[in-house]
């Protein structure tokens, strides 16, 4: 699970990265807001620490910014402001929750796994700066909606599902779809595929293909 952190306070960054890292976590940490947004518009991450008191800007407007562009990934604020309207317009930009400073470590980890467990129930796969909405059967870039139809996203959900080894032609055809389709017509879905996964599928010649996500 990847995190990206946003507190400016350089030794607490330091804190909650070190011990993010210590229980598991990839964490990016970083100062300011406007480095929060290269970043998160550069990678997909699983949930967003921010703090509300920033440089430039406060955290509640960073994250109103995320989400105005369809960035929905959770989030939680961590702050030293003990004011209701604070947490209420936390709230109301997409925060999923609200911790208040000094902060519990251990507290911290639990509202993480909550989070994410949540979210994890929603069906949402991740390869690389991709998501998949397994239930919607939708493909995101970077939080962005692609123009991916059913048939080739069916055949993208058995790839990742069976990643790295060679998956024949007939085992596509007697797997992914309840009607044969013509050789011709994969060739037209693995194309579609190759324009988001080149990197991570690789053609074997006369027998079938290979999908690696870690070529992304």
């Amino acid at each position: 699970m990847k995190i990206l952190l946003l507190e400016d306070d350089k030794l607490y960054n330091e804190t909650l990265k070190e011990f993010l890292e210590d229980e598991g976590f990839i964490v990016d940490s970083v100062l300011d807001p406007l480095s929060a947004y290269d970043l998160a518009y550069q990678n997909c991450y699983d949930l967003y620490i921010f703090d509300i008191n920033l440089p430039f800007e406060d955290g509640i407007k960073a994250l109103k910014s995320l989400r105005d562009g369809e960035d929905f990934t959770p989030t939680i604020f961590i702050t030293s402001r003990d004011d209701k309207e604070s947490l209420v317009k936390g709230l109301k930009v997409g925060a999923d929750d609200y911790l208040k400073k000094p902060i519990d470590l251990d507290e911290l980890l639990i509202r993480i796994e909550v989070i994410l467990r949540r979210y994890k129930r929603q069906n949402i796969i991740k390869i690389g700066n991709y998501k998949l909405d397994t239930d919607k059967k939708k493909l995101y870039l970077n939080n962005k909606e692609q123009n991916l139809t059913a048939a080739p996203f069916e055949l993208l959900l058995y790839f990742i599902k069976n990643q790295n080894r060679v998956i024949t032609y007939d085992e596509i055809y007697n797997n992914v779809w309840q009607d044969k389709v013509t050789y011709a017509t994969l060739r037209v879905y693995i194309s579609t595929l190759k324009h988001y996964f080149s990197d991570a599928i690789q053609n074997i010649r006369g027998v079938g293909y290979i999908f690696d996500s870690s070529k992304l």
